[in-house]
């Protein structure tokens, strides 16, 4: 998913600055980067009955990483120094936010919609505003906060289906509570990652914590080949693995990563908000999933507490002469 490259690039990319480069392909890269990061949560709901969860997401970080091997070299005596110096910090914090989350995201899939999964992992860079003030005590003012909170509420409309009765019941969606615990979790890996500050270029360590991705999900994956879940893996399946693993991951990533580069970590990153629209109209078009009135609502809340974190962050202090 994009946003992880989000939480990998966000640092190096602010010391660079703008590049020469439009910003109109920047914001056009950006998009189409956050296009298929939507169409990723399409592709695995479609392949669900024959592609299991851990399998996928295992699977699909091994091929993001040895597709983006190609990208990295002239790095490997970087990345080697760097593996003897902090490895194991890396290969946690990896298996951590390209293994279990993507892992608790994909599950989160086969239990519900792909519109709700979308909707809610909208939250994720709001659950990390609010983690990063905590732990890392970077700046948060109280509008930020009540963004955050308007925002959690459009999620509860959707995950009760704008039911008064079934809130009052705690009758709440498993599939949506699965992915809330995937936004928490993936937001627990951006703060993790900004404290460690690896000082990686982006894709080099991406291929990092995609390989540490892949071996964290590893166990999950082979236990579901112990219960025989693979057994229904046909093409469909193979497709969707393919799809999210080159063009859902490595062609998304080094897409991010270029708009990035020519509009900076800031402005490239409000694109993410783009992702759960298009997470909603490929599921219409493809899976026939119909949007609700608790969803134009849900989204509605959710959009106006990304304005309130948006538009009335913090300002940098300024320094004294």
């Amino acid at each position: 998913m994009a946003m992880h490259l989000w939480a990998v690039a966000e640092g190096a990319a602010e010391k660079r600055g703008v590049s020469a480069r439009s910003e109109a392909a920047g914001y056009a890269a950006g998009l189409v980067g956050w296009m298929l990061a939507g169409s990723v949560f399409v592709a695995v709901k479609l392949a669900s009955d024959e592609m299991p969860p851990w399998i996928l997401c295992s699977s699909r970080s091994l091929v993001s990483a040895l597709a983006l091997v190609p990208f990295a070299t002239g790095h490997w005596h970087d990345m080697a120094a760097f593996l003897r110096k902090r490895w194991l910090e890396a290969a946690f914090i990896g298996a951590m936010g390209l293994g279990i989350t993507q892992g608790v995201m994909f599950t989160s899939l086969y239990l519900t919609s792909a519109v709700n999964t979308g909707i809610v992992f909208a939250l994720a860079p709001m659950i990390t505003l609010v983690g990063a003030h905590f732990v890392l005590g970077e700046g948060m003012n109280k509008w930020q906060g009540v963004g955050s909170a308007i925002a959690f509420c459009g999620v509860v409309v959707i995950a009760v289906q704008g039911s008064f009765t079934r809130l009052i019941g705690l009758q709440i969606g498993v599939g949506d509570l699965v992915a809330l615990g995937a936004t928490v979790l993936f937001a627990g890996y951006t703060v993790l990652l900004k404290r460690a500050k690896f000082e990686l270029p982006p894709i080099p360590l991406l291929i990092i914590m995609l390989f540490a991705g892949s071996l964290g999900s590893l166990p999950f994956a082979l236990w579901e080949v112990w219960n025989g879940e693979h057994s229904h893996l046909a093409a469909k399946g193979y497709l969707a693995l393919l799809y999210c693993g080159v063009i859902g991951g490595s062609l998304l990533y080094l897409l991010y990563n270029w708009s990035i580069e020519v509009l900076g970590a800031s402005r490239a990153g409000t694109l993410v908000y783009t992702q759960p629209i298009f997470v909603a109209i490929f599921a219409w078009l493809i899976l026939s999933e119909s949007i609700e009135w608790y969803h134009y609502v849900g989204a509605a809340l959710v959009a106006v507490g990304v304005l309130f974190v948006v538009l009335l962050r913090p300002k940098p202090a300024l320094k004294a002469a």
